[in-house]
């Protein structure tokens, strides 16, 4: 099955709320992805953080679906874009070189 990558960033919204909100907000999106791990879907979830290890470059989520649509159908589920709080985006992921199996 093809593999699917959704890049995403805070919107300003998300900047302004205070960090017991975020963590809040965080927190319902690690139980989000918890729980399709939990039903079997084959996911790699995280952060991006800079040279000094500080998070604010967004999260990244690498997906495996059948299709477009149905990992589409998946990440809209996501309590960050349910609540509007990332500008993200989907793509399919075409391999082209690799040394190593990914083993979810």
């Amino acid at each position: 099955m093809p593999f699917f990558i959704k890049t995403e960033k805070f919107t300003d919204n998300t900047k302004k709320l205070s960090n017991e909100e975020r963590k809040l907000f965080l927190l319902m999106h690690k139980n989000w992805v918890e729980s399709l791990i939990q039903s079997g879907e084959l996911i790699i979830s995280g952060y991006l953080t800079n040279e000094q290890r500080i998070p604010g470059g967004g999260g990244l989520l690498i997906i495996e679906a059948k299709n477009y649509l149905a990992a589409k159908h998946i990440i809209l589920n996501d309590p960050m874009i349910i609540n509007k709080l990332v500008k993200w985006e989907l793509h399919e992921w075409i391999p082209v070189f690799k040394n190593f199996k990914l083993n979810f």
